[in-house]
């Protein structure tokens, strides 16, 4: 009986943070769900396959009370899946998002029947995203990770401990590519592409780092800056994959096909263009 009534009690308050959170969030469900998993230290099959015999802890509340006033669901849990790895992220730190599995989807169709990449590089690395999904597919791979926040490659480091990776990650301050002159079979990138007075969920831009969405009157900048170093970072076979926004594709391709390397693009899950992937011809 002690279980029944708990069970309702779990069902009764996500019900009602639903309601609650469907004011402010697209997936109100899922949000409560995620936060009531969290709350009860189980995740998310847990606790729709089988739920603990408990109530809700207070915290749930709390955490739904942040939501409520736009705070995103990963810096409330302060874990973010991808792929196949979870990530912990926190305030000041891009989360990581579905669009950019394009570009991990990308380099293992690129690899398929080989022995895949030795070396990695993924600048604007942010807590270590698209390194570290890259280096739990192919275990013989080492890579650097780059960024210009120093708050965002802690959460790197800490991900890269907590993952197994410490030995085969090194994360580096810096300025996009500046100071590295080594080869890399696989280079892997998010830039900023958000063009200025482009407009974006109220929850995006009043909590995750501006400097990791904005790019110019155009959202192009940062393409700009990468554009003439990946020709002489890309190993031959390699391939260098580049988030882009899903309007950018035939102008991303024009600055970034350059110096022999041949350019596609590849669309996300939702069908958009969302990467350009450049090979040697």
């Amino acid at each position: 009986m002690e279980r029944i009534q708990a069970l309702k009690a779990v069902a009764k308050a996500l019900a009602e943070a639903t309601r609650q959170l469907s004011e402010t969030s697209d997936t109100p469900r899922l949000d409560a769900e995620l936060l009531m998993a969290e709350a009860l230290h189980i995740d998310r099959d847990r606790l729709i396959l089988n739920p603990p015999d408990r109530e809700p802890p207070k915290r749930f509340w709390t955490m739904v009370k942040r939501r409520t006033k736009g705070e995103p669901v990963a810096y409330i849990t302060g874990r973010r899946a991808f792929w196949n790895i979870e990530l912990h992220v926190g305030p000041g730190v891009l989360i990581p998002r579905p669009d950019s599995e394009v570009l991990i989807a990308s380099a293992i169709a690129h690899f398929e029947g080989g022995e895949g990449p030795r070396r990695i590089l993924d600048l604007g690395t942010g807590p270590g995203t698209l390194l570290l999904a890259a280096l739990d597919l192919w275990p013989e791979a080492t890579g650097i990770g780059v960024d210009s926040s120093r708050r965002a490659l802690t959460y790197a480091s800490a991900n890269s401990r907590r993952l197994g990776f410490e030995k085969r990650a090194r994360f580096k301050i810096g300025d996009w590519a500046e100071g590295i002159d080594e080869t890399f079979d696989l280079i892997l990138c998010n830039p900023p592409y958000v063009a200025e007075g482009e407009t974006l969920e109220p929850t995006v831009v009043e909590h995750e780092p501006e400097e990791a969405l904005f790019a110019g009157p155009e959202g192009l900048d940062s393409i700009r800056r990468l554009a003439p170093e990946i020709p002489r970072l890309l190993a031959p076979g390699g391939l260098a994959a580049i988030e882009i926004g899903a309007t950018q594709g035939k102008a991303a391709l024009s600055l970034l096909e350059r110096d022999g390397l041949e350019g596609e693009l590849a669309q996300d899950f939702g069908n958009r263009d969302r990467a350009v992937l450049l090979k040697w011809g």
